[in-house]
């Protein structure tokens, strides 16, 4: 994602509740220290130094962050990719869906969600039989 802030604008325009986009002041605070974050994006507009976070319907945490320049090797041909950040919420709100159909299914709790949905999503996206 190159703008962290126009994707929040777009998830807040379809009604999802986002953070304020934030950088780190402290080392780690973006996934559960809200002291350590600072409001507004990285003042040196570093790639992967700025982010905002929101919950799906389930309450799983997701965590947007502005990549504008990727690290060596962090690229592949064949993975998933949206458009934009609306493709990205409609994916999530599908996957989000299909997932508490698998909990229906199963009957408990998915502890290992996060790994669900990266199944889910590519298999989705390039039209595979999707995950039950």
């Amino acid at each position: 994602m190159s703008d962290v802030e126009a994707a929040r604008d777009e998830l807040v325009a379809l009604g999802v509740e986002v953070s304020d986009v934030f950088h780190e002041g402290a080392r780690g605070a973006r996934f559960h220290d809200a002291d350590g974050r600072v409001s507004g994006p990285a003042p040196d507009g570093k790639s992967y130094g700025s982010f905002a976070t929101f919950s799906d319907p389930d309450g799983n945490g997701w965590l947007l962050q502005e990549v504008t320049t990727r690290l060596p090797g962090r690229v592949q041909e064949s993975a998933t990719s949206f458009a934009s950040a609306s493709d990205l919420a409609s994916a999530l709100r599908r996957a989000s869906v299909a997932h508490g159909q698998h909990e229906e299914r199963t009957g408990q709790e998915d502890a290992n969600w996060p790994d669900w949905y990266a199944e889910h999503m590519p298999r989705e996206q390039s039209g595979e039989e999707l995950p039950t």
